[in-house]
């Protein structure tokens, strides 16, 4: 007799048997409706985020084991006592994002944490108070060193594609996920330059989408558009990823970059390039959004324009690289007399 061949079965059909099992009184198109829902509960977060929290968790979990203790669910006393133990050893935003991911996991099992407990909130604030060390931030790159990072850049496939790169996440303040998202369906070429569109970004997780433009530069070297241009013409990319792997032989890849490898990039060029940062200023993605809007500061553009280009919600935010780009430029020390 043959047998039947096993199909794999999606995310969406295994929810379905699970409530099939349950909920016998469910007729089959209510629990396909129920299992969709619970796929779409389940793209409420980001990718890297569920990495995190599945990572947070099973730390946590180990924890309890380790002490005879039952992780699921637990109270708000368990879980101070190990933000206690990891207190000296994480930083203070890991901890809080630990607590989010054992809240998360508590409300997938319909077993609410209360993490505004004092056992909770009390041990968070003790930690920041005792041993609580000053968030690190990205070095603002400025255009000086997103030159030096451009003459690092060699004349192979590799290097074009890092200075359109360099470039683009520069003078558009990209996210290293927006520049790497970027597909050239999403590109508008008009005689000012270039408008992209920005489909979905660390604060627009509705996915309302976001269009910014790019104008020409004064000098083809440092031109976002003339770059961009020639990368995809000797890249021969016509749809799709325009940021792709570039291999040792020169072959460029069909698959788009994973984020991460634009951190791999701006660190191994700006080792080239001889940039460093420090332990509290690293060199970093980041660094090059934060760069644009120092940059555009001190030229003057009003703070409007820039949130409108960077798509900061908070002027608060904003303003805090303001802040720290004026620290040497107007700092009230340099008017002693020293």
């Amino acid at each position: 007799m043959t047998k039947n061949p096993v199909v794999p079965r999606s995310p969406e059909s295994a929810a379905v048997r699970r409530l099939d099992e349950a909920e016998p009184a469910l007729t089959i198109r209510a629990a396909r409706s129920i299992a969709r829902s619970q796929v779409y509960q389940n793209a409420a977060d980001a990718s890297s985020t569920l990495r995190a929290y599945k990572a947070d968790l099973a730390n946590f979990k180990t924890w309890c084991l380790e002490r005879g203790l039952d992780p699921m669910p637990s109270t708000p006393e368990i879980v101070g006592a190990y933000l206690a133990d990891a207190g000296r050893g994480y930083a203070l935003s890991t901890l809080r994002r630990r607590v989010a991911a054992i809240a998360r996991a508590h409300r997938m099992t319909k077993q609410p944490l209360d993490t505004r407990h004092p056992a909770i909130r009390e041990t968070l604030r003790g930690i920041a108070r005792t041993h609580g060390e000053p968030p690190r931030r990205s070095a603002a790159l400025t255009t000086a060193d997103i030159k030096r990072l451009l003459a690092a850049c060699g004349d192979d496939m590799a290097g074009l594609r890092d200075r359109a790169l360099f470039l683009l996440c520069f003078a558009g303040a990209l996210r290293r996920s927006e520049a790497v998202g970027l597909d050239i369906e999403h590109v508008t070429w008009v005689p000012e330059g270039m408008r992209i569109l920005i489909t979905r970004s660390k604060t627009d997780k509705e996915g309302a989408g976001a269009e910014i433009g790019i104008n020409h530069g004064r000098i083809s070297l440092t031109c976002p558009i003339a770059t961009l241009k020639a990368w995809l013409e000797q890249a021969e990319i016509v749809s799709g990823p325009i940021f792709r792997k570039v291999d040792r032989w020169g072959a460029v890849h069909a698959g788009r970059l994973d984020p991460d490898a634009v951190r791999q990039i701006l660190k191994k060029r700006a080792v080239q390039a001889k940039i460093s940062g420090t332990i509290w200023e690293p060199i970093t993605p980041h660094g090059m959004r934060a760069g644009f809007v120092t940059t555009a500061y001190k030229n003057g553009v009003p703070d409007e324009e820039i949130m409108g280009h960077t798509r900061h919600r908070s002027l608060t935010t904003m303003r805090s690289y303001v802040r720290r780009s004026k620290l040497n430029t107007s700092s009230p020390a340099g008017k002693l007399g020293l």
